[in-house]
């Protein structure tokens, strides 16, 4: 028996957390979207999630820890992960909002910190951004 085999492997368990914050963000407005499956399906294909674990993540009596991201870039790219799946009907409701709070503070972002990028990143994908915000998009 290897030591993965011993202790499981930390990169599978991080990324079948945050396939299973995408089903629940996908789920939380109602039945899945035939465009939220599809993308789920890309999303479990990308994670390399297993068609064991895929179904138990799509059981809605299964719930999933959302696994803390140390370094920045992986919680902007969870985050961004979310707000494609969110985004898929061109809004955010209430309820999608709390999740993504609670997703954002659960990858590690402080309070304070979630709020801004959670609002800045609607504004991103509703196409609402400011004229300054878009110039740095551009030269970026």
């Amino acid at each position: 028996m290897s030591i993965k085999d011993l202790y499981g492997n930390p990169e599978y368990s991080s990324n079948l957390a945050h396939f299973a914050a995408l089903a629940t963000l996908a789920a939380s407005d109602g039945p899945i979207m035939k465009e939220e499956q599809e993308l789920l399906d890309r999303f479990a294909r990308k994670l390399s999630i297993s068609e064991k674990d895929y179904e138990k993540v799509m059981d809605p009596a299964n719930k999933f820890p959302i696994a803390p991201q140390v370094h920045s870039e992986q919680r902007l790219e969870r985050l961004y992960d979310l707000f494609r799946i969110v985004f898929l009907d061109n809004k955010v409701d209430d309820q999608e909002m709390v999740l993504l709070k609670r997703y954002a503070i659960g990858l590690g972002f402080s309070s304070a910190h979630a709020n801004t990028i959670i609002m800045r990143s609607v504004a991103i994908f509703s196409g609402k951004i400011d004229y300054e915000d878009y110039l740095y998009l551009l030269k970026k």
